[in-house]
């Protein structure tokens, strides 16, 4: 193993009391938030056509109330219980209510199929179901034979569909149960905090494996408490910042984001609707938002490709507005101004267009954080170009999200910043990423094998992603271990970054998978983004043609190939895309092809669309 290369100067502002001094428990650090500030706004939600609002010490009750319920269920410290459902309010409720209780939280995306549901329910141990509706009450009933440790299944919204001899109880319920218990024993719940150590489990999250069963990732309260101290460590976020968050709570990223709060005190708006997104940063004007990288590309397309229809001086202005903020950007990431004409540029341009996008996402964000994949360079420097920071990071479920963070006194673009405070980060001798610290998990769930091929004695977690550290220490990921392919011709070839480029030059593209293990050239599979081509359609003279029809046409297969054209040219010889195909209809979350975070499943789509790839190559 190469040895840990320099992770960041020495004199980076770090607050190591916080850092040193973590909470014992995520119990602890809600008890703590509640207590502490219990008439601060804590959350807000849509409620009908208008939004909620809940303190602290409002959400504290209800959480208490909750873990209440659960306790009276019979659930006792280090029992699992299962959250089925998408990403509310009440979902945060559940989590916290489970934790409060002493017990761990189980997540299970509300797209996961019957069959998995079952497996991770009976594989975690689960003793309680919490799931969102009758949907998600239908696929645990599908499975019970499978799963006899389960005592009840608690439906968050409606009665479930039946009462299956009161297995399955209604939200109301617990919480009639919680008041009950808490009425009788005040202390309840402070006592099964108060018992939490920091080597409890907290968290069971199931990684989204492509094939075989996913692997359950064990999460102490070490590594949640670790996290909270370590970013509030640098002092980005305050109690002043608005937080707004849509991220599926079931995958790391989101959840991290939900106990960040804890320790911090900062509010959080929450809406699981990815397509309410943009509607509601212009009502809740937040100050940041954590994505997924598709997010900032669908809306870097949607916002250039409107004013190309706009064409004319509109369109010339914002193109050489955004080319201003560009250059003002370059020079920020190095620690300089602005001056002189370029000053006065940007002072102008941001007045005329730049302050106009910026206000297309609430007016009031300071910074947006990335995750979950690779962020085309490209889509980054339009943003920061426009005052729209974003902050790269970089983590896996088995390390409670961030390992790494983009700084935002220390930008990098195509980087993932310097490892977080209490981290240490290289680089194997084969090019693998190595992260070691407090957030890194307890191992896989009833899978030693398995923990035993990623966790070293001395506690180094092998990532599975290619990388490099520069020697200013910041980390850079150039692709996943296993996505690494060779062509018959013996060169490797990466192909998320590939990907990522392409996202980069064509505003109409949705996915892009390069392929080529063991062939003797590169292909790729193409899907068009519906609400980008139709604008476009109906400047071919497609308008009003079927989605399947206006991406198999003969104007869409130039369009690409032009796109494909410009990607070539960066490229070596032997990473150019020599063919491609349209296909004629998106990937998506609910056939299996993207993960609930948006991230591809590549073998899933390789073997899917496995004829498409072999006429490629005749």
């Amino acid at each position: 193993m190469a040895q840990p290369q320099l992770q960041r100067p020495t004199d980076e502002p770090i607050d190591w009391d916080i850092l040193n001094n973590p909470a014992q428990s995520v119990g602890h650090l809600l008890r703590d938030r509640v207590t502490g500030t219990p008439d601060l706004v804590a959350f807000r939600f849509p409620e009908g056509d208008d939004w909620a609002v809940r303190t602290w010490g409002e959400a504290g009750r209800e959480v208490w109330q909750f873990a209440a319920g659960l306790i009276d269920l019979g659930i006792g410290a280090q029992d699992r219980v299962a959250i089925a459902a998408a990403t509310s309010y009440q979902w945060i409720v559940a989590d916290l209510g489970i934790m409060a209780a002493g017990a761990a939280t189980t997540t299970i995306y509300p797209t996961t199929i019957p069959d998995d549901v079952g497996y991770i329910i009976a594989n975690s141990g689960s003793r309680v179901v919490i799931a969102q509706d009758a949907e998600q009450v239908d696929k645990v009933r599908q499975v019970r034979d499978s799963i006899p440790d389960v005592m009840k299944v608690v439906v968050l919204e409606g009665d479930g569909g039946g009462d299956d001899d009161g297995w399955v109880i209604t939200l109301e319920e617990l919480e009639r149960r919680g008041a009950t218990l808490l009425e009788a024993k005040p202390d309840v719940v402070d006592a099964r905090i108060d018992a939490l150590g920091p080597d409890d489990l907290a968290t069971i999250i199931y990684t989204s494996g492509t094939t075989g069963r996913p692997k359950g990732v064990r999460l102490l309260h070490r590594t949640w408490t670790f996290q909270c101290a370590s970013q509030a460590s640098l002092s980005t976020l305050s109690e002043a910042d608005l937080q707004y968050l849509w991220l599926p709570l079931s995958h790391v990223f989101g959840k991290l984001l939900v106990i960040l709060p804890l320790q911090i005190g900062f509010e959080t708006a929450v809406d699981g609707r990815i397509d309410k997104i943009v509607e509601n940063l212009a009502v809740v004007r937040p100050t940041f938002m954590a994505a997924a990288p598709r997010i900032f590309e669908k809306a870097y397309g949607r916002v250039t490709l409107g004013i190309q229809q706009e064409g004319g001086v509109k369109e010339k202005l914002f193109n050489w507005a955004t080319g201003v903020g560009a250059r003002a950007a370059t020079l920020r990431a190095e620690g300089k101004d602005p001056s002189g004409v370029l000053a006065l540029q940007h002072s102008l341009a941001d007045k005329l267009v730049l302050s106009k996008v910026r206000d297309r996402f609430g007016g009031r964000i300071r910074f947006f954080i990335s995750g979950s994949a690779a962020l085309n360079p490209e889509v980054a420097r339009w943003f920061e170009g426009a005052g729209l920071t974003i902050l790269e990071g970089y983590g896996l479920t088995e390390t409670s999200a961030a390992a790494t963070l983009v700084r935002p006194s220390a930008l990098r673009i195509g980087a993932v910043g310097w490892p977080v405070p209490g981290t240490e980060a290289t680089i194997a001798e084969d090019g693998e990423v190595l992260v070691r610290g407090a957030h890194v998990m307890q191992g896989y769930h009833d899978n030693p094998e398995a923990t035993a091929e990623v966790l070293t004695e001395d506690g180094w977690f092998h990532t599975g992603d290619i990388g490099e550290i520069d020697a200013r220490g910041f980390v850079k990921i150039t692709d996943r271990k296993k996505d690494l392919f060779k062509t018959s011709n013996g060169k490797y070839v990466a192909p998320s970054i590939i990907e990522s480029r392409f996202k980069g030059l064509c505003p109409y593209v949705s996915q892009f998978v390069v392929h080529g293990e063991g062939r003797n050239f590169v292909t790729a599979l193409v899907t068009l983004d519906e609400e980008a081509i139709a604008p476009w359609a109906e400047a071919n003279g497609l308008g009003g043609r079927p989605y399947a029809e206006v991406v198999g046409s003969a104007q869409a297969r130039d369009m690409v190939q032009s796109y494909v054209d410009q990607l070539n040219e960066g490229l070596n010889r032997w990473e150019q895309i020599k063919k491609f195909t349209i296909l004629g209809r998106d990937l998506t979350v609910e056939e299996g092809e993207l993960t609930p975070s948006l991230k591809l499943r590549r073998k899933v789509v390789s073997e899917r669309f496995r004829d498409d790839l072999d006429g490629l190559y005749g």
